[in-house]
C-alpha cells in the first residue's frame, strides 16, 4: 500500500516522539521523585521504542533515527531523495516528546530544581568520562554500530522469513540489553532525534548545563558518534551475515 508524504512524515515524527515520552518519562520519574533505578530506566527506554514501532512500522518501517535512515542509504536499502522527509520527521518528534514530558512534569522541576541547573540529564545524555572527548565519542560509535548490526539481523530473521510480528519485541530488548551492557559511558543515544532534539529544547527553555549552550561540546559526541556507527554496523552486518541475492 502506497501512502502520502504527509502520513509517512507523521508516522516517523509520532514514532519518534513516543520514544522520547517514554524514555523522557522514565528518567523524569527517577530523576525529579527517585522512583526505581537503572534498570527502570532500561525497560522504559525499551518499551518507548517498542511503542514507537507499534505506531510507525506499518506506514514507513520504524527508523525513528536519522542514523539508522543514514545507514539504511549508505547500504542502498532506502531511497536517498527519501530521507530529509524521515529525518525531519525525527528531530521534531524528538523535541516534541522531550517538551511534552518537561511541561508535564514542570511543576516538580520548580519544586525539585527551580533554576533549571541539575536536571538537563533527564533529557539528553552525558559522560561518564568529563576529561576527555574520546571515551564518550567511541562508546557511541560502538553501541550504535551494534543496534544496526543486530537491527538488520533482526529483520532478516523475523520479517524475511514471515514473523514479522516478533521484530518489535526483539528491537526492544536490544535497547533494553544495550543499555543494561554498554549503557554508562555516554547514555546509549544512538540516536540524533533522541539526543540533539531534547538537549536543544533544554537550551531552549532555559536549563543551564545542557551541554549544547554551556560552552562544552558534550553534544557532538552522541550526534556524530551515532551517524558513524550505524552505517559501520550496516556495513559489517553486509559484509559478513547479510543474505546473498
Amino acid at each position: 500500500m502506497q501512502y502520502s508524504k504527509k502520513q509517512e512524515f507523521m508516522a516517523e515524527m509520532i514514532g519518534t516522539m513516543f520514544i522520547l515520552l517514554f524514555g523522557n518519562g522514565v528518567n523524569a520519574m527517577f530523576t525529579l521523585f527517585n522512583l526505581g533505578g537503572y534498570t527502570n530506566i532500561t525497560f522504559g527506554w525499551g518499551l518507548g521504542v517498542f511503542l514507537g514501532i507499534l505506531v510507525s512500522n506499518r506506514i514507513t518501517g520504524a527508523h525513528l533515527n536519522p542514523a539508522v535512515t543514514l545507514a539504511l542509504v549508505v547500504t542502498k536499502r532506502f531511497p536517498l531523495h527519501k530521507a530529509p522527509l524521515f529525518i525531519g520527521a525525527q528531530m521534531l518528534g524528538g523535541f516534541l516528546g522531550a517538551a511534552t514530558v518537561y511541561f508535564f512534569y514542570q511543576a516538580q522541576f520548580q519544586q525539585f530544581d527551580p533554576n533549571l541547573e541539575h536536571t538537563a540529564g533527564i533529557f539528553s545524555t552525558f559522560p561518564a568520562i568529563t576529561t576527555s572527548f574520546m571515551p564518550g565519542f567511541m562508546a557511541e560509535i560502538i553501541a550504535t554500530a551494534i543496534l544496526m548490526f543486530a537491527i538488520l539481523a533482526i529483520v532478516e530473521n523475523f520479517v524475511n522469513d514471515k514473523a514479522g510480528f516478533l521484530a518489535p519485541f526483539a528491537v526492544s530488548a536490544l535497547i533494553v540489553g544495550i543499555g543494561m551492557s554498554f549503557g554508562a559511558m555516554h547514555g546509549y543515544a544512538m540516536n540524533p532525534a533522541r539526543d540533539f532534539s531534547p538537549r536543544l529544547f533544554t537550551a531552549l527553555i532555559g536549563f543551564k548545563n545542557n551541554g549544547l549552550t554551556d560552552g562544552s561540546f558534550i553534544w557532538a559526541a552522541p550526534v556524530f558518534g551515532s551517524l558513524i556507527g550505524a552505517p559501520l554496523g550496516a556495513l559489517l552486518f553486509d559484509l559478513t551475515l547479510a543474505k546473498r541475492k
